[in-house]
Protein backbone atom coordinates (compact mmCIF):
# COMPACT_ATOMS: atom_id res chain seq x y z
CA UNK A 1 0.00 0.00 0.00
CA UNK A 2 1.23 3.48 -0.86
CA UNK A 3 1.61 5.64 2.23
CA UNK A 4 -0.96 8.11 0.85
CA UNK A 5 -3.61 5.38 0.95
CA UNK A 6 -2.95 4.53 4.61
CA UNK A 7 -5.96 5.20 6.86
CA UNK A 8 -4.59 7.12 9.84
CA UNK A 9 -6.04 8.27 13.14
CA UNK A 10 -6.72 11.99 13.30
CA UNK A 11 -8.81 14.50 15.24
CA UNK A 12 -10.45 17.72 14.00
CA UNK A 13 -8.22 20.62 15.00
CA UNK A 14 -11.26 22.66 16.07
CA UNK A 15 -12.03 20.01 18.70
CA UNK A 16 -8.48 19.29 19.86
CA UNK A 17 -7.62 22.99 20.02
CA UNK A 18 -11.01 24.26 21.18
CA UNK A 19 -9.31 26.07 24.08
CA UNK A 20 -6.57 27.38 21.81
CA UNK A 21 -3.57 25.79 20.14
CA UNK A 22 -0.38 25.65 22.19
CA UNK A 23 3.18 25.62 20.94
CA UNK A 24 5.67 23.21 22.46
CA UNK A 25 5.13 20.41 24.96
CA UNK A 26 1.89 20.55 26.96
CA UNK A 27 2.16 18.69 30.26
CA UNK A 28 -0.84 20.11 32.11
CA UNK A 29 -4.31 18.56 31.60
CA UNK A 30 -2.68 15.87 29.47
CA UNK A 31 -5.13 13.15 30.50
CA UNK A 32 -8.02 15.43 29.50
CA UNK A 33 -6.51 15.80 26.04
CA UNK A 34 -6.13 12.03 25.78
CA UNK A 35 -9.85 11.73 26.48
CA UNK A 36 -10.63 14.30 23.78
CA UNK A 37 -8.60 12.29 21.29
CA UNK A 38 -10.17 8.96 22.26
CA UNK A 39 -13.69 10.38 22.05
CA UNK A 40 -13.31 12.24 18.77
CA UNK A 41 -10.84 10.41 16.55
CA UNK A 42 -11.57 9.36 12.98
CA UNK A 43 -9.58 7.45 10.39
CA UNK A 44 -8.90 9.31 7.16
CA UNK A 45 -6.80 8.66 4.09
CA UNK A 46 -3.34 10.02 4.80
CA UNK A 47 -2.92 11.61 1.37
CA UNK A 48 -6.11 13.63 1.86
CA UNK A 49 -5.02 15.26 5.11
CA UNK A 50 -1.23 15.40 4.84
CA UNK A 51 -1.29 19.12 4.02
CA UNK A 52 -4.54 20.00 5.81
CA UNK A 53 -3.96 21.40 9.33
CA UNK A 54 -7.69 21.29 10.06
CA UNK A 55 -7.05 17.60 10.79
CA UNK A 56 -4.39 16.71 13.34
CA UNK A 57 -2.75 13.32 12.85
CA UNK A 58 -1.90 11.77 16.22
CA UNK A 59 1.62 10.34 16.50
CA UNK A 60 2.86 8.33 19.51
CA UNK A 61 6.44 9.55 20.12
CA UNK A 62 8.43 7.31 22.48
CA UNK A 63 11.60 8.58 24.14
CA UNK A 64 13.84 5.72 25.27
CA UNK A 65 16.57 5.96 27.85
CA UNK A 66 18.95 3.57 29.53
CA UNK A 67 20.49 5.18 32.61
CA UNK A 68 21.66 8.65 31.50
CA UNK A 69 21.68 7.90 27.76
CA UNK A 70 18.82 8.59 25.34
CA UNK A 71 18.19 6.99 21.97
CA UNK A 72 18.26 9.34 18.98
CA UNK A 73 18.17 8.51 15.28
CA UNK A 74 18.66 10.21 11.94
CA UNK A 75 16.56 9.83 8.79
CA UNK A 76 18.56 8.69 5.75
CA UNK A 77 17.80 8.82 2.03
CA UNK A 78 15.66 5.68 2.09
CA UNK A 79 13.13 7.15 4.50
CA UNK A 80 9.54 7.37 3.28
CA UNK A 81 8.95 10.86 4.72
CA UNK A 82 11.28 12.98 2.61
CA UNK A 83 10.40 16.13 4.55
CA UNK A 84 12.36 14.67 7.49
CA UNK A 85 15.46 13.74 5.47
CA UNK A 86 18.74 14.23 7.40
CA UNK A 87 16.96 15.33 10.57
CA UNK A 88 17.45 13.84 14.00
CA UNK A 89 14.53 12.61 16.07
CA UNK A 90 14.36 11.32 19.61
CA UNK A 91 10.90 9.76 19.50
CA UNK A 92 10.13 6.31 18.11
CA UNK A 93 6.67 6.14 16.61
CA UNK A 94 4.38 6.77 13.71
CA UNK A 95 0.77 6.92 12.58
CA UNK A 96 -1.99 4.94 14.28
CA UNK A 97 -3.92 2.76 11.83
CA UNK A 98 -7.35 1.14 11.71
CA UNK A 99 -5.73 -2.24 12.41
CA UNK A 100 -4.78 -0.91 15.86
CA UNK A 101 -8.46 -0.97 16.86
CA UNK A 102 -8.87 -4.34 18.55
CA UNK A 103 -11.51 -5.22 21.12
CA UNK A 104 -11.00 -3.60 24.50
CA UNK A 105 -7.43 -2.45 23.82
CA UNK A 106 -6.62 1.25 24.01
CA UNK A 107 -6.11 2.23 20.36
CA UNK A 108 -3.48 4.83 21.24
CA UNK A 109 -1.40 2.39 23.28
CA UNK A 110 -1.90 -0.36 20.72
CA UNK A 111 -0.63 1.91 17.96
CA UNK A 112 2.29 3.05 20.07
CA UNK A 113 3.42 -0.48 20.88
CA UNK A 114 3.01 -1.68 17.28
CA UNK A 115 5.19 1.19 16.06
CA UNK A 116 7.76 0.51 18.79
CA UNK A 117 8.01 -3.14 17.80
CA UNK A 118 8.16 -2.32 14.08
CA UNK A 119 10.79 0.39 14.36
CA UNK A 120 13.34 -0.82 16.91
CA UNK A 121 15.03 -3.99 18.05
CA UNK A 122 15.34 -3.74 21.83
CA UNK A 123 16.96 -6.63 23.66
CA UNK A 124 15.80 -5.93 27.18
CA UNK A 125 12.84 -5.06 29.37
CA UNK A 126 10.87 -1.84 29.70
CA UNK A 127 10.98 -0.96 33.39
CA UNK A 128 8.76 2.12 33.20
CA UNK A 129 6.36 3.78 30.76
CA UNK A 130 5.49 7.42 31.42
CA UNK A 131 3.15 9.71 29.50
CA UNK A 132 5.00 13.03 29.35
CA UNK A 133 2.64 15.27 27.39
CA UNK A 134 1.39 16.43 23.98
CA UNK A 135 3.69 18.07 21.46
CA UNK A 136 2.48 20.68 18.97
CA UNK A 137 4.47 22.95 16.69
CA UNK A 138 3.07 24.53 13.54
CA UNK A 139 6.19 26.34 12.35
CA UNK A 140 6.68 23.98 9.38
CA UNK A 141 4.17 22.15 7.14
CA UNK A 142 5.05 18.62 8.29
CA UNK A 143 4.71 19.40 11.99
CA UNK A 144 1.62 21.57 11.46
CA UNK A 145 -0.53 18.53 10.63
CA UNK A 146 0.71 16.28 13.44
CA UNK A 147 0.43 16.24 17.24
CA UNK A 148 2.80 14.02 19.19
CA UNK A 149 1.91 11.98 22.26
CA UNK A 150 5.24 11.96 24.06
CA UNK A 151 6.04 8.93 26.22
CA UNK A 152 9.22 7.94 28.00
CA UNK A 153 10.30 4.30 28.19
CA UNK A 154 13.04 3.39 30.68
CA UNK A 155 14.92 0.23 29.74
CA UNK A 156 17.24 -2.12 31.56
CA UNK A 157 19.60 -2.63 28.61
CA UNK A 158 21.52 -0.45 26.10
CA UNK A 159 20.90 -2.99 23.33
CA UNK A 160 18.64 -0.97 21.04
CA UNK A 161 18.90 -0.38 17.31
CA UNK A 162 16.78 0.66 14.32
CA UNK A 163 15.40 -2.28 12.35
CA UNK A 164 15.26 -0.53 8.98
CA UNK A 165 18.85 0.67 8.94
CA UNK A 166 18.66 1.66 5.28
CA UNK A 167 16.20 4.39 6.31
CA UNK A 168 17.49 5.48 9.72
CA UNK A 169 20.54 5.13 11.93
CA UNK A 170 20.33 5.35 15.72
CA UNK A 171 22.59 5.71 18.74
CA UNK A 172 22.47 6.20 22.50
CA UNK A 173 23.65 9.66 23.51
CA UNK A 174 24.37 10.96 27.00
CA UNK A 175 21.83 13.53 28.13
CA UNK A 176 24.57 16.14 28.52
CA UNK A 177 25.59 15.68 24.86
CA UNK A 178 22.19 15.94 23.18
CA UNK A 179 22.15 19.73 22.93
CA UNK A 180 25.46 19.80 21.08
CA UNK A 181 24.39 16.91 18.86
CA UNK A 182 21.24 18.65 17.61
CA UNK A 183 22.35 22.29 17.52
CA UNK A 184 22.52 22.37 13.70
CA UNK A 185 19.64 19.94 13.23
CA UNK A 186 16.47 20.85 11.34
CA UNK A 187 14.30 18.45 13.36
CA UNK A 188 11.70 20.47 15.27
CA UNK A 189 10.26 17.89 17.65
CA UNK A 190 13.59 16.74 19.08
CA UNK A 191 14.45 20.37 19.88
CA UNK A 192 11.10 20.93 21.58
CA UNK A 193 11.47 17.74 23.65
CA UNK A 194 14.97 18.76 24.67
CA UNK A 195 13.97 22.35 25.50
CA UNK A 196 10.73 21.61 27.34
CA UNK A 197 11.57 18.30 29.01
CA UNK A 198 15.06 16.81 28.80
CA UNK A 199 16.95 20.00 29.67
CA UNK A 200 14.94 20.19 32.89
CA UNK A 201 15.96 16.64 33.81
CA UNK A 202 19.51 17.79 33.27
CA UNK A 203 19.03 20.85 35.44
CA UNK A 204 20.30 23.09 32.65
Amino acid sequence: MHKDDEMVLCVPAEILFKNGAWQGLKTENRDNYLSIIKNNYQFKRRGDIETDPSWQQIIPYVIFNFQNKFFIYKFLGGAGEQRLLNTYQIGVGGHINQDDVSGSKDVLEAGMMREWEEEVDFKGNILEKKFVGLLNDDSRPVEAVHVGLVYQFVGDSPEISIKENDKMVGELVALNDIKEKIKDNDGIWIKVVYRDYLSKLNGS
